[in-house]
């Protein structure tokens, strides 16, 4: 009686003297995964070990990712633009004072990261 595998055109590997199953992950797209979706990857490998390996075997990992990664980066971008609005961290200082405005911006920057960490990568 054969397989599933076998009936379903599975082909093996003899490796020593073991005859091993030809298993490949779906194909999935090619999309750029930056800093937020290796933070997002390192939290869901050591803190949700089903669920990161569950989405490897179905070939959803690196798309998830890299949904996180684009979601992340523009709540970033968004937030810091507001942030630096409602602080009145402006082109104009940055021309009078820059280390004041650097300070600011960093400031600034540093608060938005810890919202976005706590709002997608670690929730």
């Amino acid at each position: 009686m054969k397989s599933l595998f076998d009936q379903f055109g599975g082909t093996y590997t003899k490796v020593g003297d073991y005859y091993l199953p030809n298993l490949s992950l779906p194909a999935e797209e090619e999309r750029m995964i930056g800093v937020w979706g290796q933070r997002r990857a390192h939290y869901l490998k050591h803190h949700h070990k089903i669920l990161y390996y569950n989405m490897l075997t179905k070939g959803e990992l690196h798309s998830h990712l890299a949904d996180t990664e684009e979601q992340a980066k523009q709540l970033f971008f968004r937030l810091v633009k507001e942030y630096a609005e409602k602080e009145e961290v402006t082109e104009q200082l940055k021309a009078d004072n820059p280390m004041e405005w650097v300070q600011k911006m960093n400031n600034i920057r540093s608060r938005v990261i810890e919202v976005v960490n706590d709002e997608i990568i670690y929730n």
